[in-house]
């Protein structure tokens, strides 16, 4: 077999073997075999051509696709099989690409991590969900999580919640929407509790009071039209106990106001 013809293309060279076949290589294939006009190639040689030109391509292409931002291993891989690189080719190009630590799954989950603590507001479960997804192996990512505390975090992001919600809920459901909202955010129980008693809240009785009776006119509007008379007042009692109400609260506003 011979190369009749070696074209350059944009990122590539068409490579004519025997005016017949046809192939695309990139410029380390060329310089690698040493590949010229009228050079004679073996079928092995032509197979190694092959192989090379796509882990070459492969390669390329990835290092290209690292050059944004990093990327998990698994990204690479589907980013690679998306642009139609051997499957079996596939493995060897990351195998290379880790060990020249263009892919590094510890290290960039480390980083992500510490951005997190730095500017973030996820707690380690919601990071490990998210990473997960992406591919990342189980082990790497609690080994990765177990170096980081995020008991300030959570503090700082109860912080923001409690001003958000501070003076529109009573003291009970207060505690009950921040640790729920942590939670959601990937903080554990123990870490959403140790984070709300850092904030060591205080009832406002005087506000707690106008919730609670403007509470009670919203749900009174609600039941009034259906119930009367004790079953009423159980209907109220529950919905209020519902929204985090104390029950002694209840019974001494209702007094007040059937």
């Amino acid at each position: 077999m011979k190369i009749t013809k070696i074209e350059k293309k944009k990122r590539l060279y068409l490579l004519e073997i025997d005016k017949k076949e046809s192939l695309y290589v990139t410029e380390d294939t060329i310089v690698k075999y040493i590949l010229t006009k009228e050079m004679i190639l073996d079928k092995d040689q032509l197979e190694d051509i092959k192989s090379f030109a796509q882990f070459s391509h492969g390669k390329n292409l990835a290092l290209y696709f690292i050059s944004f931002k990093q990327r998990t291993e698994k990204e690479v891989k589907d980013y690679l099989f998306k642009h139609e690189i051997n499957p079996h080719i596939i493995p060897k190009i990351i195998d290379n690409l880790k060990k020249d630590h263009w892919i590094d799954d510890y290290k960039l989950l480390e980083s992500l991590a510490q951005q997190n603590l730095n500017s973030g507001d996820k707690g380690a479960y919601v990071l490990k969900q998210k990473w997960l997804q992406k591919g990342c192996n189980k082990q790497i990512i609690d080994d990765v999580l177990s170096q980081f505390d995020f008991s300030e975090i959570a503090i700082k992001v109860a912080s923001k919640l409690l001003r958000k919600y501070q003076g529109k809920l009573p003291s009970k459901a207060l505690k009950d929407k921040l640790t729920q909202s942590l939670i959601n955010k990937g903080f554990s129980f123990q870490e959403s509790k140790l984070a709300i008693d850092h904030l060591e809240l205080e009832a406002d009785e005087e506000n707690e009071q106008a919730l609670l009776y403007k509470e009670i006119d919203k749900q009174y509007q609600k039941f009034s039209k259906k119930y009367d008379g004790y079953e009423l007042k159980q209907r109220l009692t529950q919905a209020l106990a519902r929204k985090g109400y104390d029950f002694d609260a209840i019974a001494s506003a209702l007094r007040e106001y059937l």
